[in-house]
């Protein structure tokens, strides 16, 4: 059974980007017969707001969009995400980091690097600052960043890790190469002081929790893909397939943010614009 979530973020309102998402994710799995489900992703309880939440959910319902079964937050999913995080760990692939989005641009910019940073799904690539020439033993810190480290994790995957994309633009097989992924995206945070977990982590168990088979999702995250890939073959998680979809912009060609309050579906609520002219609106 095709299985496909919509998993808003609530730090703010939906707009129409957020509806041609939901749409997609819904329709697809409706025409299979499958299950649309919902996922809150809140992992970051300073900027979520219960009052968000609310406003989501009526605007699902004001779109004409139910889905099956009861909602996931992720906040309350932080057992599961500490399960991952002690098993990432105790396969030694896990290291402590202290340092700040200040030390890494100072590092990325010493004169010895001699070389423009390259840019990964997070950002600039780390630079390896904390990387420990062994494995740290011991319980895994809770005071510090860890971050992935990329070299021994592709060192443990099997062959031919990759993924299929089902989306208009990069439809295919794609394979993950291990120099590629340590050079292009490198030891990323799997969990943030502040948060106990990061998207990257939340995201992949959470769609394996799911049993989510069709990921559709914004062409935004497409490099981020393989992070999601690695995680999955690392914890032994089913990879689902992938849809990356165009992004919704506004008339200067740029991607709406939840700050394009001028484009909000509340908004459009209350000037009393359809929900089919939304599905009109968004292209659909």
């Amino acid at each position: 059974m095709i299985r496909t979530r919509f998993a808003p973020s609530p730090t703010g309102p939906l707009h129409l980007g957020h509806a041609y998402a939901a749409f997609l994710a819904h329709d697809m799995s409706r025409a299979a017969g499958g299950q649309f489900l919902l996922r809150i992703e809140d992992i970051d309880q300073s900027r979520a707001r219960p009052e968000w939440e609310a406003l989501i959910l009526e605007d699902l319902a004001w779109l004409g969009l139910a889905w099956d079964g009861p909602v996931m937050r992720q906040s309350d999913r932080m057992p599961a995400y500490r399960a991952a995080l002690d098993r990432l760990w105790a396969m030694g692939l896990l290291y402590p980091c202290s340092c700040s989005r200040r030390d890494i641009a100072e590092a990325l910019a010493a004169p010895q690097e001699g070389a423009e940073p390259v840019i990964g799904p997070d950002g600039p690539v780390y630079p390896g600052t904390c990387l420990p020439t062994a494995p740290p033993s011991g319980p895994r810190p809770t005071d510090r960043h860890l971050r992935l480290d990329m070299a021994r994790a592709m060192a443990r995957l099997g062959p031919d890790p990759g993924f299929t994309e089902t989306g208009p633009t990069h439809a295919g097989r794609f394979p993950i190469d291990p120099t590629a992924a340590r050079h292009e995206i490198g030891d990323i945070v799997l969990a943030r002081r502040d948060m106990g977990t990061s998207y990257h982590l939340s995201v992949v168990v959470d769609d394996a929790a799911q049993q989510i088979t069709h990921v559709t999702r914004g062409e935004d995250l497409f490099e981020a893909t393989r992070i999601h890939v690695i995680l999955q073959r690392l914890l032994d998680l089913p990879t689902p397939l992938y849809h990356h979809h165009r992004l919704i912009r506004d008339e200067d060609g740029k991607r709406l943010a939840k700050r394009d309050d001028a484009r909000a579906l509340r908004l459009y609520r209350t000037e009393g614009v359809t929900p089919q002219e939304i599905r009109r609106r968004t292209g659909l």
